[in-house]
């Protein structure tokens, strides 16, 4: 773990995703330990040797009293995103609890947090989440209409174990975080999954989406998002390639399938896009489980 002074911690968004929300972000690392093979952030400066980079920002409390206050006085309230570009409960967290003192001052401000998460460590922070979800101020415009001031979503790319050892190896069991989402909806809150990412011919097929849906859908999620898989850059350690080569070993009659898929850039072409699209849309319907947290 290196340490390093971050010149920001709060980050103001251009426009609010229509997924996540997120009207700020705030990544209390750099790099990331869970080192998922298809990461998007690997297609960056800032994805090179993730694992090796892994820093915690020393002066993330005071910078964010700093911009909160600022930002609070201002009633410039909105959903503050936990993380954008790493993993909020990364292994050392248990340790540093750099995100748990983030939380306790999103909580003295006010400000709605959303929890984007690949581990079951959020469940320690029950206590702060809850009373953020009572006392935060919400922005005028999603008055009435936000269901929850703490969210709380899950990452999945697959169900099962042995995957996710080859593609989110750091992560916490996807069999564990999904006991984890169960725990987290039983306790109250407004959770749900973001399927992100799906991958062809593995995790994409009609009878995954069924099992994704129908697993969830009993775990009582509130939402999913599911959206397939961007294979950003070129260099020996980005997305694209790292994956692509877990193709090779351990899916080698895929490869053929996924070169040609990713041979004009990021993303597979409009073609397969539809065919995913009419997949996820049929098994949405069935189990009626809405694909936004904002309806």
């Amino acid at each position: 773990m290196n340490h390093i002074l971050s010149k920001t911690i709060l980050n103001k968004t251009k426009r609010r995703d229509q997924w996540f929300l997120d009207d700020y972000t705030i990544n209390p690392y750099s790099g990331c330990s869970f080192n998922c093979l298809f990461c998007y952030i690997r297609g960056s400066k800032y994805g090179e040797h993730m694992d090796r980079s892994l820093a915690v920002k020393d002066n993330a409390i005071e910078l964010l009293d700093k911009q909160l206050s600022l930002r609070a006085k201002k009633k410039q309230y909105g959903i503050i995103v936990v993380s954008s570009a790493t993993e909020p409960y990364l292994q050392f967290e248990d340790e540093l609890q750099m995100t748990r003192k983030i939380l306790e001052r999103i909580l003295y401000y006010r400000f709605p947090v959303h929890i984007i998460t690949r581990s079951n460590l959020v469940i320690r922070d029950f206590d702060i989440l809850k009373e953020i979800n009572q006392q935060a101020i919400l922005p005028q415009d999603l008055e009435g209409r936000l269901p929850a001031k703490a969210i709380i979503t899950f990452s999945f790319s697959t169900l099962d174990d042995e995957l996710g050892r080859i593609f989110e190896p750091g992560a916490t069991p996807p069999s564990q975080r999904l006991e984890c989402l169960e725990t987290t909806i039983k306790a109250g809150f407004y959770s749900g999954v973001s399927l992100m990412p799906l991958l062809p011919s593995i995790s994409d097929s009609s009878d995954a989406l069924e099992l994704f849906y129908s697993t969830f859908g009993k775990a009582g999620a509130k939402y999913i998002f599911p959206a397939s898989v961007t294979l950003f850059g070129d260099s020996s350690s980005s997305g694209k390639t790292l994956t692509l080569r877990a193709i090779e070993k351990y899916f080698p009659a895929l490869i053929d399938q996924y070169q040609k898929l990713f041979s004009n850039g990021f993303q597979a072409d409009k073609t397969y896009h539809n065919a995913f699209n009419s997949r996820v849309s049929a098994v949405k319907n069935k189990y009626n489980i809405p694909d936004r947290i904002l309806i």
